[in-house]
C-alpha cells in the first residue's frame, strides 16, 4: 500500500477546512503538482494533461512565477488551480513565524496577477506545518493543502519503477496525489497510466483554489 508517515495521518485528524489531505468526495482524484513553474518539464506536462482531459492542480514557487509568468498564464488558461507553494522553496523548519508569512504572502501577490483570487490554497515546502503557521491560518480561515498519496516521483529510480508502482497500488478516490514537475517523470508516468485509469472509471479534478 501506499506509505502514509505518521505526521500526515495526525494532519488528517484536523478541520478539512484548515488542512486538507484528502478529500471526501468518492467520485474524483486529484492530482497535484509540487515546485513549478520549470520551463524544461511544465509545458511538457501540461501537454499531457491536456491530450487526456485532465485537470490538476499546481502548488507554485514565487520565484519561479516571476521567472517564468507565461506558463503560468497556460496553466491558467488550461483550466487548473494554481496554488501557493511558498517563495523561494526554503523549508519553513528554520523561519520564523514573520520570515514564514512574508514567503506565503508574497508569493499570494504574485499569483493574484494571474487570477484574481486574493489567498490561495498554500502547501509549505518539504511539508513542514509548525503550529504558529496553523494558528494563523486557522484565525483567518486559511486552508493548507497536504496530501494523502505520495507517488515518491521525486526518488533517483527509473520512471518505468514509478509506473509500475502506481499501476500496483493506484490512488483511491479522494486522494490528494503529490507529484512534481521539476522532472518529466510525473509526465512520462501520467502518459501511460491516465489512458488505463480513465478506462477504469477513474475521474480527477483540479482542487478548488481557495477556501473562502
Amino acid at each position: 500500500m501506499n506509505w502514509k508517515p505518521k505526521k500526515q495521518d495526525l494532519l488528517g485528524l484536523l478541520p478539512e477546512k484548515l488542512v486538507m489531505t484528502r478529500t471526501r468526495d468518492a467520485a474524483l482524484r486529484y492530482l497535484s503538482f509540487d515546485d513549478g513553474p520549470e520551463p524544461g518539464h511544465t509545458p511538457k506536462l501540461l501537454d499531457t494533461l491536456a491530450r487526456h482531459e485532465v485537470k490538476a492542480s499546481f502548488f507554485l514557487v514565487g520565484e519561479k512565477i516571476e521567472q517564468y509568468p507565461e506558463i503560468v498564464q497556460r496553466i491558467v488558461a488550461d483550466g487548473h488551480m494554481i496554488g501557493n507553494h511558498s517563495y523561494s522553496h526554503w523549508s519553513f523548519d528554520n523561519m520564523n513565524l514573520t520570515k514564514q508569512l512574508d514567503e506565503v504572502y508574497r508569493t499570494d501577490a504574485l499569483l493574484r496577477l494571474f487570477d484574481d483570487r486574493p489567498h490561495h490554497r498554500m502547501r509549505p515546502p518539504h511539508g513542514y506545518v509548525g503550529a504558529q503557521l496553523l494558528a494563523h491560518f486557522a484565525r483567518r480561515k486559511r486552508s493548507l493543502v497536504y496530501w494523502s498519496y505520495d507517488s515518491l516521483d521525486y526518488q533517483d529510480r527509473p520512471v518505468e519503477a514509478l509506473i509500475d508502482r502506481l499501476r500496483n497500488d493506484p490512488p483511491a478516490p479522494g486522494d490528494i496525489v503529490l507529484m512534481h514537475d521539476d522532472s518529466d517523470k510525473a509526465a512520462d508516468a501520467l502518459d501511460v497510466l491516465l489512458p488505463e485509469w480513465l478506462s477504469q472509471g477513474m475521474r480527477f479534478a483540479a482542487l478548488p483554489g481557495s477556501s473562502r
